[in-house]
């Protein structure tokens, strides 16, 4: 009766280390994804300021074609 117990005390032991790796990388994954969003965010401000900085320019240059 012994090797019985003992094989179920291993198999729950090793569902509780992955159950705990699990919660870990769920974890990682969601800290991951918000840090995603957050540069995502910033890539279409700069998107956003660029355009806003060569509006001046591309009609400058337009004047300039236009002589």
């Amino acid at each position: 009766m012994f090797w019985p117990m003992c094989a179920l005390a291993l198999a729950f032991s090793g569902l509780v280390v992955l159950a705990f790796a699990a919660a870990r990388v769920y974890r990682e994954v969601r800290r991951l994804a918000r840090q995603v969003g957050e540069s995502s965010e910033r890539i279409t401000r700069a998107a956003q300021d660029l355009e806003r900085a060569t509006g001046p320019l591309a009609a400058q240059v337009d004047g300039w074609r236009r002589r």
